[in-house]
């Protein structure tokens, strides 16, 4: 099953930015719409290892149960 995620992109006059709605702190800019789909993607990858490494740093030493979760398209 895949993750939907939406993208917004906006012409500003140095080029586009862009962030996903439902992830806070995925964000980018580019001198083209294609370079900030580009950076977005990358934006995207490592906002979540960010908040992966966060989260477990908060956790250590703790137990804790870890376990994939489906998710369901709305």
């Amino acid at each position: 099953m895949k993750i939907k995620l939406t993208a917004v992109f906006q012409k500003v006059p140095e080029g586009y930015i862009g962030f996903v709605e439902e992830l806070p702190g995925a964000n980018t800019q580019g001198d083209t719409l294609e370079e900030a789909r580009a950076n977005l993607e990358e934006a995207v990858a490592l906002a979540l290892e960010a908040n992966r490494q966060l989260a477990e740093e908060s956790l250590q030493g703790q137990e804790v149960i870890r376990e994939p979760i489906p998710l369901r398209p709305a």
